[in-house]
């Protein structure tokens, strides 16, 4: 209650002052508790948490000091530009750091409005800027915000950097005593930064194929007019957006979890696409960093494409048109396809730990990379535009590749039987626990490491790896990859940003006849494994 009561004094925001007295006046320990008992730490690239009141909540003070943290590192004089979504609290969190971060003697360039985070992205390094924030929880539950936060070259922060801001947060003050708006300077950004994204954008490898019917939605989120402005500027036709959707909308209304991942998440753009004829569905969640792409299918329906299956396309289309010196990379849990399909174009392959931010460390010259939570960042020769997930490059250019397709009487769907024949069907599939008490995922992890599974879906155990002990000159990272006979691996690995305990399973196998066998074949394999780890992880 005494920690309580230091907050509210410092509380610029009405809204969180009167949750908090509410709770002091009635006494209610376990909601205090609940706000007071932990903290949200600054991890994965910044904060992300429920809103409300106290340090485990994302709100205004936490907010003020970790941009008075983010300030005590950069030092005075540096430049920082601040990007938001269109969540609750986002513009007055966006305002608050430049607020502080101004105050403390840096520069703060402010994003004219709610915008995608790739602009946040490519702004850093387009602007010369020394940082980034961006006030967003990507495609969380509407309860939620974020705090994210970029350095010089674009790219969001790794260690050591994250461990220094975090420790600079923790010696902040009262934020009301932070000294706000000066004697550092604040500008604020118009469309031209918007215009400059869009130009970058647009001039990836598109090739010339433009004909196409395309349904989209931005899932309530920031994406749709940079999108359609996108799509507009490189030729094609407007996309169809579903009408319910089309404005950001902080409640998400339509859906249940913001995610075009999460079951449900898809309907109406789907629904949209068989009603209007569309040849492609493509989806943006909210803070548009991510694309989720779906094929409608002849006889109604739609196939939604794993993010790995677009890893594949991708990658095939950066490296048909792009040449020199290239790397492709992708993470530990994405599909191994992209190690033949660089192998085979001859170019270097990188494998890093799960996330952009190591994405974009893979090595030098590196043109396209993903990770197989639909995130993606495609390049051309003079490398990547953003040196982060774009979900609206991303779009574009599978619309080029449907285009190309649809002019050859083809789909995405033809393309990926192509690439099973050439390289062997990649089957991938995840399964994820979410739990309430997050002691279940670390016994869950004791249990795999102490007694691992010597079989998994009936197939051998060949091989583990503890990938604590920086498996293969990689980072340590808490996780655990299996390798099996038949060609599969499973990675087991807690979530970074959610209660979470993923596992990711990949089946490769061989097309010596229809691809249609061979996809039925890997679908029964990774139901056995499936069942396998259900029972072995006890969640």
């Amino acid at each position: 209650m005494e920690a309580a009561r230091r907050w509210l004094a410092q509380d610029p925001d009405p809204d969180t002052r009167a949750e908090l007295s509410a709770l002091l006046d009635a006494g209610d320990l376990a909601g205090l508790r609940d706000r007071f008992g932990a903290k949200l730490e600054f991890g994965t690239a910044g904060l992300r948490g429920e809103l409300g009141a106290g340090p485990n909540r994302m709100n205004r003070v936490t907010v003020m000091r970790a941009a008075a943290g983010l300030a005590q590192v950069l030092g005075p004089g540096k430049h920082v530009v601040i990007g938001y979504d269109a969540r609750r609290k986002s513009d007055v969190f966006a305002s608050d750091t430049a607020a502080v971060l101004t105050g403390a003697g840096l520069h703060a360039s402010l994003l004219p409005g709610p915008l995608p985070t790739p602009v946040l992205a490519f702004a850093v390094r387009h602007l010369g800027a020394d940082a980034g924030v961006t006030v967003t929880a990507s495609h969380n539950p509407p309860r939620d915000n974020g705090y994210k936060v970029y350095w010089g070259d674009g790219s969001q922060i790794v260690p050591p950097i994250d461990r220094e801001i975090s420790a600079a947060i923790d010696a902040v003050g009262p934020v009301d005593r932070l000294p706000l708006h000066g004697p550092g300077t604040l500008t604020e950004l118009g469309e031209g930064i918007v215009d400059d994204y869009l130009d970058a954008v647009t001039s990836l490898p598109l090739g010339d194929a433009r004909e196409l019917r395309v349904a989209y939605t931005p899932l309530h989120g920031v994406g749709g007019a940079t999108l359609t402005g996108a799509f507009l500027a490189a030729g094609f036709e407007s996309p169809m957006a579903v009408e319910e959707q089309r404005e950001p909308d902080p409640d998400f209304p339509t859906v249940s979890f913001p995610n075009p991942e999460e079951p449900g998440a898809m309907d109406l753009a789907i629904a949209l696409a068989a009603a209007k004829g569309a040849d492609l569905v493509l989806a943006n969640d909210p803070d548009a960093d991510r694309c989720a792409v779906g094929v409608p299918l002849p006889g109604g329906g739609c196939r939604m494409l794993t993010g790995d299956e677009v890893g594949g396309l991708l990658a095939e289309h950066v490296l048909t048109h792009t040449t020199g010196d290239r790397m492709v990379a992708t993470t530990i849990v994405s599909s191994s396809l992209l190690g033949k399909i660089a192998a085979a174009y001859g170019v270097r392959y990188g494998e890093t730990l799960t996330g952009f931010k190591w994405i974009i460390k893979a090595g030098p010259g590196l043109v396209f990379g993903y990770e197989e939570a639909i995130g993606y960042s495609v390049g051309s020769d003079d490398g990547l535009p953003v040196h982060d997930k774009d979900g609206i490059g991303a779009a574009l250019t599978v619309a080029a590749i449907a285009a190309a397709a649809r002019r050859d009487g083809r789909t995405l769907l033809d393309l990926l039987d192509d690439q099973a024949r050439r390289y062997g069907l990649h089957a991938t599939s995840q399964l994820s626990f979410r739990v309430a008490d997050l002691s279940l995922i670390t016994d869950a992890m004791t249990r795999l490491r102490t007694t691992p599974p010597t079989e998994l879906g009936g197939r051998v155990v060949t091989g583990v790896d503890d990938l604590t002990k920086g498996e293969g000159g990689l980072p340590p990272t808490d996780g655990m990859r299996y390798h099996l006979t038949g060609d599969a691996r499973v990675v087991i690995r807690p979530s970074g940003t959610e209660p979470k305990l993923k596992c990711y399973l990949e089946v490769v196998a061989p097309v010596t006849g229809e691809v249609a066998d061979a996809r039925a074949h890997a679908a029964r394999s990774l139901d056995a494994l499936k069942a396998d780890l259900s029972s072995s992880l006890g969640l």
